[in-house]
């Protein structure tokens, strides 16, 4: 179901598609394993990094997102206030303790690492370490996916270098971007992974790159959204709504500014 869902669902992220498949559902078939699964997706808005992490969400639990096993924690929300770093340290390691020994298989979604307050992610380092018991409890079912913007330039970077070149994106393998991108995270004083204990010991599984979305995966949006919604798909409309995001760099056009985040309202617009 997983991999039906981003074969159908998920446009110009061949390396999300590989990498997400293969981490997951090695993790669940791992009858041993030796710590809980660490993602961490970054790329710009719009590129699907929420969608991905629904997606998975939808793979394991009847009720996705909705399920008492899945908790979403968003920076901006859950942890607002960088003098209150101490007290949310505590509360996120209860939450995690709580929640993992009602149900070793939890899900841990954190929105926003990008607007965390650097040090804070630190306090869950013991959880996703290679403790086979912590207090009694063991972590090693548990599952940790991390959304960022942060690195998306470094992504954009090498996906320009391959366009050109001359070359597809569908060329890039995640070692053209990998190790680069992690780097970059650990070194962006705007992001909740700076100088992050996760990193530096290598606690995080993937670091998976979102690529900046093109105009045809926008019109792949669009058309999607159009048949979810039972109506008939107008060409016209569907061009329009597409020439209608912004792209960038702003000489060549490639790529759009806000992948497809923008296209619930547009369709909205002409719709409704």
């Amino acid at each position: 179901a997983l991999q039906e869902n981003l074969d159908r669902k998920l446009f110009g992220q061949h390396l999300v598609n590989k990498v997400v498949v293969k981490a997951v559902k090695g993790f669940l078939n791992n009858t041993n394993a030796k710590k809980p699964l660490a993602l961490s997706l970054h790329g710009w808005t719009g590129t699907g990094k929420n969608f991905v992490s629904k997606i998975v969400a939808e793979s394991i639990y009847k009720r996705g997102l909705q399920s008492k096993y899945v908790h979403q924690f968003v920076a901006t929300l859950h942890f607002p206030h960088a003098p209150s770093i101490n007290l949310y340290k505590d509360q996120l390691q209860s939450w995690i303790r709580g929640n993992v020994s009602i149900c070793p298989r939890s899900l841990f979604i954190f929105d926003e690492m990008d607007k965390m307050h650097a040090g804070l992610i630190d306090s869950i380092k013991p959880f996703l370490d290679y403790y086979e018991l912590l207090d009694g409890v063991s972590y090693r079912q548990a599952i940790f996916i991390f959304l960022s913007n942060a690195g998306a330039e470094k992504i954009t970077e090498v996906a320009l270098d391959f366009w050109r070149n001359g070359r597809t994106r569908e060329d890039i393998q995640l070692t053209d971007i990998q190790n680069a991108l992690s780097v970059s995270v650990f070194n962006n004083k705007n992001s909740g992974f700076w100088h992050s204990t996760l990193i530096d010991r290598n606690l995080i599984d993937y670091f998976v790159p979102f690529l900046p979305l093109e105009y045809k995966h926008v019109k792949m949006c669009v058309r999607v959204e159009i048949e979810s919604r039972g109506y008939v798909v107008d060409e016209d409309i569907l061009t329009r709504i597409a020439d209608e995001m912004t792209y960038f760099p702003r000489e060549e056009r490639i790529y759009s500014d806000k992948g497809c985040k923008t296209v619930d309202a547009k369709l909205d617009y002409y719709y409704d």
